[in-house]
């Protein structure tokens, strides 16, 4: 299949396009390399991560429709996945007209593409931030929803609702992937894991919110991959599904197993809970074995130990 990947110089862009690049795909990726996150660390995704894949890369922003719609004129694409967007709950609430721009603005422009270029099916990325501060633990796709806790979580809200809106008009086959808590090699700078290692090792004291006393549903870069390359190649009209490893992790314990890898013990800061978080968070994963045949098999302990082997060989002490 002829494939687009939309922020694919992106943490799970990235390891997506490489994944599909084996399958045997065509791979067009598309990213604007903003400075959200230093735009070094995407290039470095792009030119070390990806060095030895074959596939095509723009950089094109897409809120901006006319550069958007030449490439899919030049490009007859079978599946779009569509996973750019402005990222982190705490950024968006400082920068909320920038979230609701890329990420509202921009995805109705992928959808009004898709659908002119008749393109077969969409994969997108949601979020666990939709379930805002939902009690029903673990969150189901058919739960009522809690209240949203930041602008991220809104916009992919809206986002869920204006693809549903499209496949009830237009009739597209539409799978949203309600990410959870993902980590590994090559992640982001702003997730947890990134900054706590970064501090340690700098020998900074790191902030622990909630007293520590907070639960995350950690999912491994490698298993939502399998998700969402699952999603690509079934035919599942429109879904909601959550992908995440049904086995949430205290804080502390993420931050013991960070000191015993990096040989260092963190100062730390404990601290109330901040605007935007949520005590817990734990996915309700029979949807996504039914449907995905999704299997997480990544342990947080050997999951933490792969992205902090990476961190050490990225930024290796200068001599």
């Amino acid at each position: 299949m002829k494939i687009l990947v939309t922020g694919g110089a992106g943490f799970i862009g990235a390891h997506l396009t490489k994944a599909l690049i084996e399958q045997g795909q065509a791979v067009v990726v598309i990213d604007d390399l903003n400075d959200y996150y230093d735009p070094q660390l995407k290039k470095d995704r792009l030119e070390k991560f990806l060095s030895k894949d074959k596939f095509v890369f723009l950089p094109v922003d897409i809120t901006v429709q006319p550069e958007l719609e030449a490439v899919f004129a030049n490009f007859d694409f079978e599946v779009v996945c569509h996973l750019a967007a402005y990222a982190g709950l705490r950024h968006s609430i400082e920068n909320p007209f920038i979230y609701h721009h890329n990420n509202v603005s921009g995805t109705y422009n992928i959808l009004e593409l898709i659908r002119k270029y008749h393109v077969k099916k969409l994969v997108m990325a949601s979020s666990s931030s939709v379930y805002g501060d939902s009690k029903l633990i673990p969150f189901s796709e058919s739960d009522p929803l809690g209240n949203l806790l930041s602008p991220y979580a809104v916009t992919k809200r809206i986002n869920e609702l204006t693809c549903f809106d499209y496949h009830q008009g237009y009739g597209l086959p539409i799978v949203l992937l309600r990410f959870f808590n993902v980590y590994g090699p090559w992640s982001r700078p702003d997730l947890a894991f990134y900054k706590f290692a970064a501090l340690i090792r700098a020998g900074q004291p790191i902030d622990i919110y909630n007293f520590g006393k907070m639960q995350r549903d950690y999912t491994y870069i490698d298993d939502i991959v399998n998700g969402i390359s699952a999603a690509i190649q079934r035919d599942l009209g429109f879904k909601i599904i959550n992908l995440g490893n049904n086995q949430p992790v205290m804080l502390d314990e993420v931050v013991a197993l960070l000191e015993e890898y990096l040989g260092q013990t963190a100062s730390k800061n404990y601290l109330p809970m901040q605007s935007g978080d949520v005590t817990v968070s734990n996915a309700n994963i029979s949807q996504a074995r039914r449907w995905l045949d999704f299997d997480p098999t990544v342990k947080i302990a050997v999951g933490l130990k792969k992205f902090v082997n990476w961190f050490n060989d990225y930024y290796q002490p200068s001599s």
